[in-house]
C-alpha cells in the first residue's frame, strides 16, 4: 500500500511539475528564428544587443481564457495535492479520496480545455503576428498533462485507504 501511495503522490507531482512549466514557461508558439510567445509575454530576440524584449501578450479574449484555465488547473492540481495529504492523514481506514479525484478531475478538464481553446483558436491569438512557427513545447506539456491528471483523478476515486 505504501508503494501505491507512493507512485500516486510522484504522479501528482509530476502533474504540478508539468502544469508550472507548461503554464509560466515561454514557448506556447515559436516562430522562425528565436521568438518564442507564452501565455503572458511575447519575446523577440534582438540582434543589435543580443538580448530578449518582452511585451505583453495581446488582449484577445482567448488568450485570456487560456490563461485562466492554466491557472485554474494549478490552483486545482495543489489543492488536491493538499486535501490528498490531509485526508490520508485524517480520513478513517476503508475511506475513498473522493474528494481529491473530483478536484483531479477537474484539474484534467481545465487543462483540457485551455489547450484546446488555444489549438483551435490559435489564428486569433496570433493575429498581430507573422504566418508561420508552430506550437511550442509547453503546449505539448500542457497536453501531456491532461490524461495524467485525468489517470490520476480516476485513480484516486477508486483508491481506499488501508492501514
Amino acid at each position: 500500500m505504501s508503494l501505491l501511495l507512493l507512485m500516486v503522490s510522484a504522479l501528482h507531482i509530476l502533474i504540478l511539475i508539468l502544469l508550472f512549466v507548461a503554464t509560466l514557461d515561454k514557448s506556447w508558439w515559436t516562430l522562425p528564428g528565436k521568438e518564442s510567445l507564452n501565455l503572458w509575454y511575447d519575446c523577440t530576440w534582438n540582434n543589435d544587443n543580443k538580448t530578449w524584449a518582452c511585451s505583453n501578450v495581446s488582449e484577445n479574449g482567448w488568450l485570456k481564457a487560456v490563461q485562466v484555465l492554466m491557472v485554474l488547473s494549478l490552483i486545482l492540481c495543489c489543492l488536491s495535492f493538499i486535501l490528498f495529504m490531509f485526508q490520508l492523514y485524517t480520513m478513517r481506514r476503508g475511506g475513498l479520496f473522493y474528494a481529491t479525484g473530483l478536484c483531479q478531475l477537474c484539474t484534467s478538464v481545465a487543462v483540457f480545455t485551455g489547450a484546446l481553446i488555444y489549438a483551435i483558436h490559435a489564428e486569433e491569438i496570433l493575429a498581430e503576428r507573422p504566418r508561420g512557427g508552430s506550437f511550442g513545447y509547453c503546449f505539448a506539456l500542457a497536453w501531456v498533462a491532461f490524461p495524467l491528471a485525468l489517470a490520476s483523478g480516476v485513480i484516486y476515486i477508486h483508491l481506499r485507504k488501508r492501514e
